[in-house]
């Protein structure tokens, strides 16, 4: 190839890289615009607005925690099996999920930290890597991303 004919290809290359980023930030938007959108029916409002208040008074993980996740099995199956940006939403947990999915839940995540009196996000990442089996690799990531937020606000 010649100069010219490289550069022709670089660019077609950059317009087919466009076209899957801005696929990927549209499924992105439309995900946050219908996030959690189940809890708003009768069935989990119900629950969440049982549980939502006393979960903020808990440290992320405590027994008392898992006690009360036990409690809201019933809305918590319902609310798993409608959002995919959950773990318990695949029968092979995380490892069902694609990358879409990794990023709403993390974003997920951090909101839900913001909620908890005594929230650390940084150690809900290590929690959630015994609860939900991911790798190093992937906590790692985690982590970097949570550190992108910061630039958030």
């Amino acid at each position: 190839m010649n100069k010219a004919e490289t550069i022709n290809e670089t660019y077609k290359h950059k317009a087919t890289v466009e076209k899957f980023v801005f696929f990927v930030v549209k499924e992105l938007i439309n995900r946050g615009m219908k996030h959690d959108n189940s809890k708003i029916d009768s069935f989990e409002a119900e629950g969440f607005a049982k549980y939502t208040d006393k979960l903020a008074g808990l440290t992320y993980g405590s027994e008392e925690y898992k006690k009360t996740l036990g409690e809201m099995k019933p809305f918590l199956k319902h609310h798993y099996e409608k959002n995919r940006h959950h773990p318990e939403h695949f029968p092979d947990g995380i490892k069902g999920m694609n990358l879409i999915d990794v990023v709403e839940m993390i974003c997920d995540w951090k909101a839900a930290s913001l909620r908890h009196d005594d929230s650390d996000i940084l150690k809900s990442i290590e929690i959630n890597q015994d609860r939900f089996g991911y790798s190093d690799d992937l906590k790692d990531i985690l982590l970097n991303t949570i550190d992108f937020f910061d630039f958030c606000f």
